[in-house]
């Protein structure tokens, strides 16, 4: 499958390694289609449970209160997936813990919301124990087969057609203690999350370029999105760089220039791949871009660094005997 929609199986092996989020949804579509099961997402995100959260994780199940833990949630999950923000309110003595996805019709998105909300009801089972169930899970979509099934690998049946997607659980639950709280831990692990957070001197480059390199592929890489995760507001961002002697137009510069050289040294390293991933419409605003960093043509650059191009997929269209 990761062949199918055009990923280097190889590739993904590195855990830094980023993929658009449009091809994270084609794959899980193309997952779907292929295997028969329309739940492939919703049973691929609880076969993952809330593992998937790497170090996110340890420092939501460590947090004082499931409150605390969300707001942690909240509030670093860009951090962890550049194309989706995570929204926590209260209204009537209920909590909405809410999934948006900017790209929202993409193919395959729909895939990626089931297994978001598959994940986020396992999160909140390690936060609140095994058992928990919420209220009710909010799709904004219709559902993709019959509705039985869904609560067959739920435990209970989604709300289609809802306003987003979302947990919809009562609002006492954000006082109850997590359930495995470590306060040592918890505070290990914040400290290592801040230091994407940090401003001190020379560090403020390197901060904007790790997030900018989390962002690209989601095509978010804004000063406002950047300036948002920091806790900052856009104008005391710019006021920081400029003290640094620094422009953001610069580092995005840099951050794209980086992933590129780092994209075509792979020998199976695609054009169209790689404009989307720097956050570019298409391949020709890329093209123009790479050439006025280097005054060559990717193509160029690749030969002239000794790289020889295989084609990504052999005998595409093609079916075996």
């Amino acid at each position: 499958m990761l062949k199918h929609v055009g990923l280097p199986g190889q590739g993904l092996q590195d855990e830094d390694d980023l993929l658009p989020y449009q091809q994270y949804c084609a794959l899980l579509e193309a997952c779907s289609r292929h295997s028969g099961n329309a739940l492939f997402g919703l049973e691929y995100g609880l076969f993952q449970a809330s593992d998937v959260l790497g170090d996110l994780l340890h420092l939501l199940r460590n947090a004082r209160t499931v409150g605390d833990a969300l707001v942690e949630l909240r509030n670093h999950y860009a951090l962890y997936n550049g194309a989706a923000e995570v929204g926590l309110d209260s209204e009537n003595g209920l909590t909405i813990l809410s999934y948006h996805v900017r790209p929202s019709h993409a193919p395959g998105v729909g895939q990626a919301e089931e297994l978001a909300g598959a994940v986020g009801i396992a999160l909140m089972r390690a936060l609140a124990g095994p058992h928990w169930l919420p209220s009710a899970l909010w799709l904004n979509h219709s559902p993709s087969t019959d509705v039985a099934l869904y609560a067959q690998a739920l435990g209970m049946p989604p709300t289609f057609n809802a306003r987003c997607v979302a947990l919809v659980f009562e609002s006492s639950l954000l006082a109850q203690p997590c359930v495995l709280c470590d306060e040592a831990l918890h505070q290990l692990v914040v400290r290592r999350m801040q230091r994407l957070e940090r401003l001190s001197g020379d560090e403020l480059a390197i901060q904007i370029k790790q997030l900018l390199h989390h962002l690209l592929p989601s095509g978010r890489a804004t000063a406002q999105k950047v300036a948002s995760i920091m806790a900052l507001t856009p104008n005391e961002l710019r006021q920081a760089m400029t003290q640094e002697g620094l422009t953001f137009q610069q580092l995005l510069e840099e951050v794209r220039q980086s992933m590129a050289q780092a994209y075509l040294a792979r020998p199976s390293a695609n054009i169209g791949e790689l404009a989307a991933l720097l956050g570019y419409s298409d391949t020709g605003g890329f093209c123009r871009a790479f050439h006025r960093w280097f005054q060559m043509s990717p193509l160029s650059w690749q030969k002239a660094h000794g790289i020889k191009r295989q084609p990504r997929l052999l005998g595409r269209g093609r079916t075996r005997p």
